[in-house]
């Protein structure tokens, strides 16, 4: 393994491999910052382009762009509020609020830090664990992957509000954008209205788009504020390379994210999305700060992309391992991998040592290249400061509209984007937390379907939820954390009201 990872750095070094390398950094950085275009349009992109070039250049780039497409999202989501990509939702939380107290050289930083470590103890646990973990992951059947998006649901009141009832209305909002369409077992429309755009279901980009950036526009508009009002630093000053102080101040989010990210990036369809809806959640839990998530902490910056650069490399180790996608872009590259006549698996292992461990040290020197290409990247980013208010509104708008057209080239899209905009807008005035919203829609898609086939493996019987081990262990921390939050919240209530009547 070790002879094959430095042949594998041989030849991701080499002058060619290392100037793609570096251009697909530039790319992936670029793809990710600006809404609506994401990592995966990109790679989706780039398959036909890299046909001609051989595997190990063409999957050096894909990887790259990949990666680096994760970490960018969360750029825009600190600047403007404006996710780059889904994965960057949990991040706007505390990034953006951060960037209005004129700390936006600390959130950047912060979330540069944490991704490039994510990533590194990712690919680390991907280059020595892969097979035996995929293995392990196969475990995983419908009913662990809906006892796991239960799980996930509980921690719903950790995600940006206060008011748990406010919190868990805004999630049964998701819930219900995500049974619009097709049943996901016998195929009948639902909750379509008579509307066909409906049939594919509500997409994920444009409510993002509309839920966080739109709304935010409309609030700024509204305030009359400018730019210089919305951040007091127009220039990107941070370090290169992370300081020691960084790895003692976050020790407990680094280590344990990094791990939960890459095993919720091993489980096929989970994705770096849920990773950091699910290392936010966790972080908030285990913070000495936790009570102050959501108000503009660098903890509730490092949490979630921490975990969803850690996914990213952890969603490799199925499709290499396993021949199966973790994720939307591993599910691209898998087409990417037919396309240029290989088939991922146990045997690639055997029959393209080189390909599969150059991709290894390409993954290592992505993340290096993250840290040193970053401070540039921003700096020209935040030159967006320096142009008049009214302009700006005006490219995020148009930006999130090319965003939420593109990903299935569909003009209804746009119209979603736009009234869940305004929803969001009036949500968030009634101080209704939006974060919720995307993940009742992202654990909604995928705790209904693995019900609906659980059941249909048991014969309908409930049985297959409490009979197997891991799903058991996951709906028993559920209930627990379900009494404690709901505990925790009467016991708010109890000494608010105590408040009051001493006033």
């Amino acid at each position: 393994m070790i002879n094959n990872l430095l042949m594998g750095f041989g030849t991701a070094l080499s002058p060619v491999n290392l100037i793609l390398i570096i251009s697909s950094v530039v790319l992936g950085l670029v793809s990710g910052a600006v809404p609506g275009m994401s990592g995966v349009m990109t790679v989706v992109l780039l398959v036909p382009i890299t046909y001609g070039i051989g595997p190990v250049k063409a999957f050096l780039i894909l990887t790259a762009v990949y990666s680096a497409a994760v970490y960018a999202g969360s750029i825009s989501a600190i600047m403007f509020r404006t996710p780059g990509a889904p994965e960057a939702v949990v991040t706007s939380l505390d990034g953006y609020k951060m960037t209005q107290k004129g700390r936006m050289n600390e959130a950047i930083s912060t979330a540069v830090f944490a991704s490039a470590t994510g990533g590194i103890v990712g690919t680390i646990i991907l280059t020595f664990l892969a097979p035996q973990l995929a293995k392990w992951a196969l475990n995983f059947s419908e009913a662990e992957y809906f006892s796991l998006a239960i799980f996930g649901l509980t921690l719903v009141s950790s995600l940006g509000s206060k008011n748990l009832v406010k919190a868990f209305i805004t999630m049964c909002i998701g819930l219900l954008l995500a049974t619009v369409g097709l049943d996901p077992v016998k195929m009948m429309p639902r909750f379509t209205f008579g509307i066909s755009e409906f049939l594919g279901g509500i997409d994920l980009v444009p409510i993002i788009l509309g839920t966080f950036a739109i709304s935010e526009m409309l609030r700024q508009i509204r305030k009359g504020a400018k730019l210089s009002e919305m951040n007091s630093e127009a220039q990107y000053s941070g370090t290169l390379l992370p300081p020691f102080h960084f790895f003692v101040k976050f020790k407990k989010i680094l280590s344990i994210n990094s791990l939960l990210g890459t095993f919720i990036g091993i489980l096929p369809g989970a994705g770096a999305t849920t990773a950091s809806l699910f290392g936010y959640s966790f972080a908030q839990r285990f913070s000495k700060n936790g009570k102050d998530f959501g108000t503009g902490v660098p903890e509730g910056v490092a949490a979630p992309e921490v975990a969803n650069n850690a996914a990213s490399a952890g969603a490799m180790i199925p499709l290499l391992s396993l021949g199966i996608p973790g994720s939307a872009t591993t599910a691209v590259m898998l087409g990417a991998f037919i396309l240029h006549g290989m088939q991922p698996g146990p045997l690639l292992f055997q029959q393209q040592p080189k390909l599969v461990y150059t991709i290894f040290a390409g993954l290592f020197i992505v993340n290096v290249f993250i840290l040193l290409l970053n401070k540039g990247f921003v700096r020209v980013f935040t030159q967006i400061f320096k142009v008049p208010y009214t302009v700006v509104i005006s490219i995020i708008i148009l930006l999130c509209t090319i965003g939420a057209y593109a990903n299935r080239t569909n003009v209804f899209d746009i119209w979603v984007m736009l009234i869940f905009g305004i929803i969001a807008y009036f949500l968030e005035e009634q101080d209704y937390p939006l974060a919720p919203i995307i993940l009742g829609l992202v654990l909604g898609g995928i705790a209904e379907p693995s019900m609906r086939r659980a059941l249909s493996m048991s014969y309908g019987s409930f049985t297959i939820f409490f009979t197997r081990p891991i799903s058991a262990t996951l709906l028993i921390l559920s209930l627990i954390l379900f009494i404690w939050s709901m505990y925790s919240a009467f016991k708010d209530y109890q000494i608010t009201k105590n408040i009051k009547s001493e006033g």
